[in-house]
């Protein structure tokens, strides 16, 4: 299933890009990801992979990264693995001076029980990824613009 959608946001894309490559900032604008753990290569380099683990009811999930290409500030790639399924997001930055649009390329291959369960889950995982994607954008939006950092609250 492939999708694709854009967002502007009212940051500059250096300002962006500063806050989307900080491994430590998912932890506070995705209210759900629990842990972010290494697990090879060179952090956020093509190759590295690592464990993102998700808060899911009462329980816990898991999603492995696999950065696939690196081009900041114009684009960057991975592949999210779980036991339902294959992702390949590509994120493209365009400037526009005191915003960026944030575009989004998606592929997603459902796999175990999810290719019983896609036809009807279909709409759902579109709508996570845009959540997602909404709340990086309210939490770059959120920050101070002298490149200081807040947290926002789950």
């Amino acid at each position: 299933m492939k999708y694709d959608f854009e967002l502007e946001i009212l940051a500059p894309r250096d300002r962006v890009i500063e806050l989307f490559d900080n491994p430590q900032n998912p932890l506070i604008w995705q209210p759900t990801l629990l842990r972010f753990e290494h697990l090879s290569g060179e952090p956020g380099q093509p190759g590295s992979t690592s464990r993102l683990v998700y808060r899911r009811g009462s329980g816990e999930f898991e999603i492995i990264e696999t950065i696939t290409a690196r081009n900041l500030p114009d684009s960057s790639s991975g592949t999210y693995d779980t036991n339902v399924g294959t992702t390949l997001i590509q994120n493209r930055f365009v400037d526009h001076g005191e915003s960026t649009i944030w575009q989004l390329e998606t592929d997603y291959t459902p796999g175990g029980i999810m290719r019983l369960l896609f036809p009807f889950m279909r709409g759902m995982i579109e709508k996570q990824t845009r959540t997602t994607a909404q709340q990086f954008k309210a939490f770059v939006e959120m920050q101070p613009a002298n490149g200081g950092s807040i947290e926002v609250s789950p």
